[in-house]
């Protein structure tokens, strides 16, 4: 074994004494297929509230009959108790990676029915399911709730931050491990988080260089399979080893994101414009109405009238034509559009004109 790890480590120190310039680590890039968080859930029940809980709402009612039920209690037959101080949670954790029986995890707890606060409530025991529905950790504690919400008997009311929800800090107890195969595969595979020909090449190229060999080869623009010992020892220093591997990323496309909702425009450094010319003006129509009263002649018999009496102005900003020379940078285009006081709306319609004219050849992308 020890003989086998000793190639491992003399990569190791190699890679270490030699980083690489303005490249970024291919754990920053990516994660391993199956090295990855599961999300728990669960439905428990907080009691210990102070009036702010769900009254006499049905399942409320009866997740607490089945709290009181594994001590040997029954509630009798027809009756619905007034659950003011109790309410129905759903409860919600992240399993990491390697997570082992008996670790603690942080859990969110949040209300499910017209509880108004959680604020000094405690959760009962709570199974968590993963999406197998197997229970893989147990959650229980006092919550810290970090919103606060009052109300008046007149009806109004003032609620700071969200009382309704709220953490308990190692709230819950992993009770077994997801097996993920990750020593028994014959290949481990690393995805990208973003899809790029040209980046999951320059890992396959990085992985190879520092091990000497052939070991890992790219299967598409996310995954790069790793050929692997089998055997944990062997490839958890390995996959440190590629972790820590610094390669130079592929540059980002040519990318205009615009988000219609808010009117944010951002444009990458990619983006380049070829020759162009762009006239951008703003025409104001303003109509204001100044109604009189007209007074009938005396004696006529007449009625007081209001004559409507409009007002139409229009104002038209004219601004200098803007020339965009070849292989204009980022830095030109916000200075021509500065130059011509286009308004975030103004510049999306800029930029839409000027992708349809074939001026700029990006990506636009509208959220």
């Amino acid at each position: 074994m020890f003989r086998s790890l000793l190639p491992l480590l003399a990569a190791f120190g190699a890679l270490a004494a030699a980083p690489v310039a303005h490249a970024e680590r291919i754990k920053d890039l990516g994660t391993f297929q199956g090295v990855r968080p599961n999300q728990l859930t669960g439905y428990g029940i907080v009691v210990g509230l102070a009036g702010t809980g769900d009254d006499s709402i049905e399942y409320a009612t009866q997740g607490m009959k089945g709290v009181v039920s594994r001590f040997g209690l029954t509630l009798p037959q027809g009756v619905n108790p007034a659950l003011k101080n109790a309410a129905a949670v759903l409860v919600t954790a992240d399993l990491p990676a390697f997570a082992k029986p008996g670790q603690r995890l942080d859990v969110t707890v949040s209300a499910l029915g017209k509880a108004k606060s959680l604020r000094g409530g405690t959760l009962i025991m709570t199974p968590l399911r993963g999406a197998d529905n197997e229970i893989y950790a147990m959650a229980q504690g006092n919550l810290a709730v970090g919103g606060l919400g009052v109300s008046g008997a007149d009806g109004s009311q003032v609620s700071v931050n969200i009382p309704s929800a709220g953490r308990i800090p190692e709230g819950g107890t992993v009770e077994r491990a997801v097996a993920t195969g990750f020593d028994t595969a014959p290949t481990l595979t690393f995805n990208l988080s973003e899809a790029d020909l040209t980046t999951a090449l320059r890992v396959a190229d990085g992985i190879n260089k520092t091990f000497g060999d052939r070991r890992a080869r790219a299967t598409d623009a996310v995954s790069v399979a790793i050929d692997a010992t089998p055997g944990a020892e062997d490839r958890i220093l390995m996959m440190g080893m590629i972790e820590n591997i610094e390669i130079t990323p592929a540059d980002a496309p040519a990318r205009v994101i615009v988000n219609a909702r808010t009117g944010t425009v951002v444009i990458n450094g990619a983006v380049k414009i070829h020759p162009a010319a762009v006239a951008h003006g703003k025409l104001t129509v303003s109509v204001n109405e100044s109604p009189r009263v007209v007074q009938p002649a005396p004696f006529s018999q007449g009625q007081t009238a209001t004559e409507q009496s409009s007002n139409i102005s229009i104002d038209e900003q004219k601004k200098p034509m803007v020339n965009f020379k070849g292989g204009a940078s980022l830095a030109d285009i916000v200075k021509a559009v500065n130059a011509i006081g286009a308004s975030p709306a103004d510049m999306v319609a800029i930029l839409e004109a000027l992708k349809q004219a074939g001026a700029m050849k990006a990506e636009l992308v509208v959220l």
